[in-house]
């Protein structure tokens, strides 16, 4: 088979980083070619196999249209020298680019859609380059109805992988409240830090560590002060060995206004840490937690509701015990080489021809 050629904006460390890491390392193992294409920076905040290629064709183009022609000229000519290619396209943006890039070319062209395909601002664009696509990956059946009949026709549903390098702890946990991921305003760190002042009201003891770089920490430790949390609130930056970290917390929370699935979600269930995630569209959080089975769903953008499940959780550590035995099930479920072999089982399909809709697999 052709070299498979990931394409994403940069590897600054992230949910999407994450798995276009796990991914390439598996099919590098696999002795498969494998190239990762950036195409807005050049960072690596995760390990590779040395035998992956990685090609930067530019930094982050700040609305520059040279920048962006000079991006899709060098694409070009890689998917040129390339000929037997085939683009994984892990990024609405890429997906634009390397459709216009490789027009006229022959390639297999496999679209990742790594968020709520409804938050994107510019979806005509986007949908017309999806609609080249041989086949469109999504995480959840939600994210699959949000799109024309054209596109739902060729997608799929296929989970995050996981590579859980710690193992599930199941001893006395520590009065750590973790979340990770960036931050930024999807993940509403806000409303995080105004449920943890409810908490700590009447929970005295506990820190809210905050695991993550972004746009939004100035604005955050603000808002801690305001609160008169930021003795309790730290900041803990990216951490490459953020599993290690987190994994004697007393629980894991997501309050992400939106989300495709959280990866940092399920490695914390991985772990067997309490969760509590908001239910977010497009259903990544209700995909795979059971409330009160495996873990805990609040509203989005429900302070009370979410101080209370951290309370529920505070009060009695046997529910949390109960619900991060259920979670660590995901460990065998999510496996990178199970869903690695899905990938391939689409690309041997999609030579014969186009897939044929929804949660197929």
């Amino acid at each position: 088979m052709g070299k498979i050629v990931f394409v994403i904006p940069d590897m600054p460390g992230g949910g999407t980083e994450r798995v276009v890491a796990l991914l390439a390392n598996e099919y590098s193992r696999r002795s498969i070619p494998t190239g990762i294409l950036l195409f807005a920076g050049s960072e690596r905040a995760y390990p590779l196999d040395p035998r992956i290629e990685v090609v930067s064709v530019g930094g982050p183009s700040d609305g520059s249209l040279s920048v962006r022609i000079g991006r899709l000229r060098r694409m070009r000519q890689y998917y040129r020298e390339n000929k037997n290619c085939q683009i994984w396209a892990f990024s609405a943006m890429g997906t634009v680019f390397s459709a216009v890039a490789a027009f006229g070319q022959k390639h297999f062209f496999l679209v990742s859609e790594r968020n709520d395909p409804t938050r994107y601002d510019h979806r005509r664009i986007r949908d017309l380059c999806y609609r080249l696509a041989k086949v469109v990956v999504c995480q959840t059946e939600d994210a699959v109805k949000s799109f024309p009949t054209g596109i739902r026709k060729k997608s799929v549903v296929i989970p995050n992988p996981l590579e859980p390098k710690e193992e599930p702890y199941a001893g006395a946990r520590e009065k750590r409240i973790v979340a990770v991921g960036r931050l930024n305003a999807q993940k509403n760190h806000k409303l995080l830090l105004c449920a943890f002042a409810a908490f700590a009201k009447e929970h005295s003891g506990y820190v809210l560590e905050l695991y993550g770089q972004g746009e939004q920490e100035a604005e955050l430790r603000a808002l801690a002060g305001k609160l008169e949390i930021d003795g309790s609130v730290i900041f803990k930056g990216f951490s490459t060995h953020v599993l290690s970290d987190i994994r004697t917390a007393s629980m894991y929370v997501l309050s992400s206004d939106y989300e495709g699935i959280s990866n940092s979600m399920l490695e914390a269930m991985a772990l067997g840490l309490p969760v509590i995630a908001t239910d977010c569209p497009i259903g990544g959080s209700r995909m795979y937690i059971r409330d009160g089975v495996n873990g805990l769903l609040v509203p989005v953008g429900d302070a009370g509701a979410l101080a209370g499940a951290m309370g529920k959780l505070a009060d009695d550590p046997a529910i949390g015990d109960r619900l991060g035995a259920e979670a660590v099930k995901l460990r065998e479920e999510l496996t990178v080489s199970k869903i690695a072999d899905r990938f391939l089982a689409l690309t041997a399909r999609g030579n014969r021809g186009k897939p044929q809709g929804g949660n197929n697999e």
